[in-house]
């Protein structure tokens, strides 16, 4: 049951990072509440995960797959450039974590 938890919390901060980049960009205020309430939420989640995941796993999951996937939905949603370093970066993020979890 950790690992949805934890699944919830990646995709709420994504939620609540793609608000921030929303809000940025809009006249309206009304994104920053998607931002508070993505971000408010996946911290409940990732405190649920913890029960039964370690602290050292869960946080670098969380911070590594959400900034990686924030990277891509960046690129693929709002036309950000991605470079090779961007790409070798996230690379690197996903064999960390498959280290951390070996």
């Amino acid at each position: 049951m950790g690992f949805i938890y934890l699944i919830g919390a990646i995709a709420s901060e994504l939620f609540g990072s793609s608000m921030l980049k929303v809000n940025a960009t809009s006249t309206s205020r009304l994104p920053i509440l998607g931002v508070a309430f993505g971000y408010v939420t996946a911290f409940y989640l990732l405190s649920l995960a913890l029960f039964t995941i370690p602290l050292s796993f869960a946080y670098a999951f969380w911070s590594g797959v959400g900034t990686a996937l924030t990277a891509v939905i960046g690129f693929v949603v709002f036309r950000e450039p991605i470079s090779r370093q961007k790409i070798a970066g996230i690379g690197l993020v996903i064999i960390g974590l498959v280290l951390m979890k070996v």
